[in-house]
């Protein structure tokens, strides 16, 4: 490969990258939030006449629902509630044996503050079949709720539920994860109501627990584009794998470390200033490839990616912590450490395919230049082209957040 062809190449990749990254960021504008997920708790109640459901969904779910819904935007919180237990009675679906139950809204109670995180509660009834008896049943929740409003092109808003089951008046099952993506299935056999009693003992599946959190971190740092941005910014400065894993250690050392406190809820830090730290970090590292190279490697770039995880792992512990609100101790660190490891291998499922092309390049320009038929390196011009995009988009994502709030 010629220089000219292999500059020309190198811009064309970071080209690429700056108007994918700018297509990312442009949806920073709608919210100040990093990540197109809402979090919430919903407590399942099994009786021989219903199903009855106690939801606790953040208030952000439902301003995006308003916002983005058929209706006009109504300024009334009261209306915006009523309104949003209706569409949660649609998108939340129970079967039982088969058969569709339909929801009504019993109570709402709203929320302790405006803040974005905090919890509004829907009491939801979902009638069983007249005459159905206490016959076994399997009884099956999907939901899509957000599903059908796109965060940015391709990706859609999502919302995620910790559930717990309680059935026969006992606890039955706790910990379960509900997304648009992992259904949930519950048996009981024909003495439903015993074998729940039996089950009250030990209702936590570790292993169901464990994946289903370990999938969820890998899908948080896929769709989080804070965290996309801020690991490219240290990818394009990484020039061995070794140093790429050290500092992607450090991120994840420093985001699981946050996210446990605030989790365990001996941290907190408000969003208004979690957020716009987030998107400074970016900037920040981006900037810091491109202005002062030298300290982009080493003990001074390890620092900068553990200072910031700490934010990183802030942004997505304030929903979280309201979920798992009643969860023991057990349950949450279960919780906390298969996200965690879910959130590292999303990192490696980024920075090794991209790390990989980059060292590709190095070494052709390398062996180009050690030929003298280099005169600039054009693998350095393109990664301070991509330096700088990704500085851009944090800056719009800054902006975007201090208006926000």
């Amino acid at each position: 490969m010629t220089t000219r062809l292999l500059t020309k190449t190198c811009l064309a990749l970071a080209g690429w990258l700056l108007l994918l990254l700018l297509l990312l960021s442009a949806a920073t504008t709608r919210t100040a939030m990093a990540h197109p997920v809402t979090q919430g708790a919903l407590e399942i109640t099994l009786l021989p006449e219903a199903v009855v459901v106690q939801a606790r969904v953040a208030n952000e779910e439902a301003f995006v629902a308003e916002a983005f819904g058929a209706q006009a935007p109504s300024n009334e919180p009261q209306e915006v509630r009523r309104r949003h237990g209706a569409y949660l009675c649609e998108h939340l679906r129970i079967e039982a044996d088969g058969v569709a139950l339909t929801g009504t809204v019993e109570a709402i109670t709203p929320p302790e503050s405006a803040t974005p995180e905090s919890m509004i509660g829907y009491r939801l009834r979902y009638p069983l079949p007249t005459g159905a008896g206490t016959n076994a049943r399997v009884f099956a929740l999907r939901q899509n709720v957000l599903n059908e409003f796109l965060f940015a092109p391709g990706n859609p808003w999502e919302a995620t539920y910790i559930v717990r089951v309680v059935a026969a008046g006992h606890l039955w099952r706790e910990g379960l994860l509900l997304t648009r993506r992992e259904p949930l299935e519950l048996r009981l056999d024909s003495a439903g109501s015993e074998q729940a009693g039996a089950a009250a003992a030990t209702p936590l599946d570790r292993f169901a627990l464990a994946s289903a959190f370990l999938k969820h971190g890998i899908v948080h740092i896929l769709t989080g584009y804070d965290h996309l941005l801020f690991v490219t910014g240290l990818v394009l400065a990484a020039a061995t794998l070794w140093e790429l894993f050290k500092v992607v250690l450090a991120f994840t050392v420093a985001h699981s470390l946050t996210l446990t406190l605030a989790a365990l809820d001996l941290v907190r830090v408000p969003e208004r200033v979690v957020e716009p730290m987030i998107a400074a970090s970016i900037v920040i590292v981006a900037l810091q490839n491109v202005l002062a190279p030298r300290r982009s490697h080493g003990r001074a770039r390890l620092a900068v990616a553990f200072g910031f995880g700490l934010f990183h792992g802030l942004g997505y512990a304030g929903g979280l912590l309201e979920a798992m609100q009643g969860m023991n101790t057990t349950t949450i660190s279960l919780a906390i450490v298969s996200f965690s490891v879910g959130v590292e291998i999303g990192h490696q499922i980024v920075v090794i395919p991209l790390f990989v092309v980059l060292r590709a390049f190095r070494r052709r320009d390398g062996a180009a230049t050690a030929a003298g038929k280099a005169a600039p390196a054009p693998l350095h011009q393109a990664l301070r082209v991509a330096s700088c995009a990704v500085a851009a988009c944090g800056l719009v994502y800054f902006i975007a957040a201090l208006r926000g709030f």
